[in-house]
Formats: C-alpha cells, sequence, structure tokens
C-alpha cells in the first residue's frame, strides 16, 4: 500500500509540473504565453510557439470544474519558443 501511494504521489507531482507554461526572453524581449481568448493581446508573428500539453491534459481531466479548461485553455495554451526563420531559398546559404 506505501509503494502505490508513493507512486501515485509522485506521478501527480510529475504531471503537476509538466503543466507549466512559461515565458521567455528573445533578443531582449519577454514573451508570454497566451491562449484562444487573448491571442490577438498576445501572439507575435515573428515568434514560433509550442502547444503546452501539460495544459491540454489538465483540461481533459479538469473538464469538470470549467474554471481550469478556461485558464488553461483560454490563457496559457501556447508558448513562446523562439524566433521564426525566414525562408532561405535553396543555395543561398
Amino acid at each position: 500500500m506505501k509503494k502505490f501511494l508513493s507512486i501515485l504521489l509522485i506521478s501527480v507531482m510529475v504531471i503537476g509540473l509538466s503543466a507549466c507554461g512559461s515565458t521567455k526572453v528573445i533578443n531582449g524581449v519577454e514573451y508570454d504565453t497566451y491562449g484562444i481568448f487573448n491571442e490577438a493581446n498576445k501572439k507575435n508573428p515573428e515568434i514560433k510557439y509550442r502547444t503546452i500539453v501539460g495544459n491540454v491534459v489538465w483540461s481533459c481531466i479538469l473538464v469538470e470544474t470549467i474554471i481550469a479548461p478556461v485558464y488553461f485553455l483560454g490563457f496559457s495554451l501556447f508558448e513562446p519558443v523562439g524566433e521564426v526563420v525566414p525562408f532561405a531559398p535553396k543555395g543561398a546559404i
């Protein structure tokens, strides 16, 4: 029983830590996470973003609470990764 509880506790901690989106400083400018509701205000077309998988998982798990999915999907769904690399024609570099 103790082994089961310790494995369960470790699993909850790992899942809890994986659902964090973070801001990132790129070229001296700090870019924040954005979601469905604040996409127009926060998304920069020159920055590459990726989906925060942990927030999607937590939204599915906590769908009955209504508040958690609204926060995770509405305000913290994507996090900045880096600059968008412009397309370079083959042989240009």
